[in-house]
């Protein structure tokens, strides 16, 4: 059983807003880190400074942008990356598509791309002008 000085001290902790991690407020001594401090070790110097000599930085990207192809969907002009699935073409087009399986095994994708049948589920567009018909 907690004694009655042990709770009502306790209480006056909590209800003073005290804490344990930071001294009272009312100390007069501030936290101030001297610039030159001890815990600065400065062990590796300049060794991450850039360097002037190297001229100015290219660009991370992509140098030349990504491959646009020249999609047309029934008649429709798209725009679109050489590579990406005919899927995600077709949604952005806001053509309606019929999937099964979406693994190009059951064949309810199937539609014509330059004129031969492909599965839409697995195709990508290929670089340079692509037509695409579905059915």
């Amino acid at each position: 059983m907690v004694s009655a000085r042990k709770l009502a001290a306790t209480i006056s902790l909590i209800a003073g807003g005290v804490s344990a991690f930071a001294p009272p407020a009312n100390s007069g001594r501030s936290l101030r880190i001297p610039q030159d401090s001890p815990s600065q070790l400065h062990i590796f110097g300049n060794a991450f400074a850039n360097d002037d000599s190297l001229g100015k930085r290219d660009n991370p990207g992509l140098k030349k942008g990504p491959k646009v192809a020249e999609v047309t969907v029934n008649g429709k002009p798209v725009k679109a990356v050489a590579g990406q699935k005919l899927s995600q073409v077709l949604a952005g087009a806001r053509v309606k598509m019929t999937y099964s399986c979406r693994k190009g095994n059951c064949g309810t994708c199937e539609l014509l791309v330059n004129g031969r049948v492909e599965k839409a589920c697995n195709a990508k567009i290929p670089s340079g002008k692509c037509t695409i018909n579905t059915y």
